[in-house]
């Protein structure tokens, strides 16, 4: 198992090409099993009649009967809320539970239904997706006393879309699978914006048959979904991702820095370099809204100093150095101890530019 674009193909397998159906909508490529590619292109959102029919099909074919559609959602913040309408509009019937009953209500409009507890949660449905804010949250709504896996039938699967540290994953994996539950952690790249648009880039770590299982659900989530290895690996890659995130945003911020405190335009500057090597989506989107003083959330500080601890203890669990990591890591929990932990992490710029002005006050 490689990549899996709405595009209809697998990155990265040797899988037999087949003829497209429906071109031009949002596609998704199912392997069913090792010997026979059974190939069937699904849009991600099912119009009319003769589209549910097909959508039954397939499901059928791949092995999940009708009444394994319905999917259960917890954590319905920015991030899950949206994720969750997605999988309705793709056409499973989607339960949803919160601690406030008045987060499922722009899900409940829209079609799904709100179930009592968690437990509800996983006696009635095949699937369950958390998206919530750590690991011990992971935790307590699967394996709490009357968390999904109380109620979760043997073979039922949770799919965690939070971003934790590897090491809570495989521990939440080994636990749920002694009581006969099935774990996929899958964290998630792209923010409000690609949660918002069913765009998100998906990281995936578990046993290869169950994520093909849970891969049409993923599809109306996200549109490159990469299989990364058993459970727990969708998590190191996520960790890799902020690595790289948290420490270009650190960059961007401290370049613009370094060209005002040089007396120069530092938005001519990040023109220039847009134009170069130096280009990113993180120099182009994130300064942008740097030079704008643009610090309203879209990914947290502290989210970002949250995800960098995680990497930092990867690292130390491996042995693996991490030095431009503790950095970043230091100055997304700096913006946390000024109290600006819940302003974007772009933010970082104003920490820079404070000290430079104390820098140029002693000069």
């Amino acid at each position: 198992m490689g990549t899996f674009s709405k595009g209809g193909s697998l990155i990265g397998s040797a899988a037999k090409p087949f003829k497209k159906a429906n071109e031009g909508a949002p596609q998704v490529f199912f392997v069913v099993d090792d010997e026979e590619v059974h190939g069937a292109i699904v849009p991600r959102v099912w119009r009319g009649f003769c589209g549910r029919l097909l959508f039954e099909a397939v499901c059928l074919r791949i092995g999940m009967m009708s009444e394994r559609l319905r999917v259960g959602f917890v954590g319905l913040g920015l991030m899950g809320r949206p994720m969750a309408l997605n999988v309705l509009r793709a056409g499973f019937e989607v339960l949803v539970w919160a601690r406030r009953p008045e987060a499922c209500e722009p899900l409940v409009e829209a079609g799904a239904k709100a179930v009592k507890s968690l437990r509800a949660l996983g006696e009635e449905c095949g699937v369950t997706v958390s998206v919530v804010s750590d690991g011990a949250a992971v935790a307590e709504v699967t394996l709490g006393e009357d968390g999904i896996a109380a109620g979760a039938q043997p073979g039922h699967v949770h799919v965690d879309m939070s971003t934790i540290s590897p090491e809570e994953a495989r521990a939440i994996g080994r636990a749920l699978a002694a009581r006969g539950v099935e774990f996929v952690d899958a964290p998630v790249s792209g923010g409000v914006v690609g949660a918002e648009r069913g765009s998100l880039t998906i990281m995936v770590g578990g046993r290869e048959e169950v994520v093909t299982r849970v891969q049409p659900i993923l599809a109306a989530m996200g549109e490159r979904i990469t299989y990364v290895g058993p459970a727990g690996a969708g998590q190191v890659a996520k960790a890799c991702n902020q690595v790289l995130t948290g420490v270009t945003v650190v960059a961007v911020a401290e370049a613009l820095n370094l060209a005002r405190a040089a007396g120069v335009d530092p938005e001519r500057v990040r023109e220039a370099l847009l134009g170069g090597a130096a280009y990113s989506r993180i120099l182009e989107q994130h300064g942008a809204r740097m030079l704008a003083r643009d610090f309203r959330p879209g990914f947290k500080g502290w989210m970002h100093a949250k995800d960098m601890g995680f990497v930092l203890e990867e690292g130390r669990r491996v042995g693996a150095p991490t030095l431009l990591s503790a950095v970043a890591a230091q100055l997304f929990q700096a913006l946390v101890a000024r109290g600006e932990g819940e302003e974007d992490s772009i933010a970082v710029l104003r920490l820079l530019e404070e000290w430079s002005q104390r820098g140029e006050k002693r000069a």
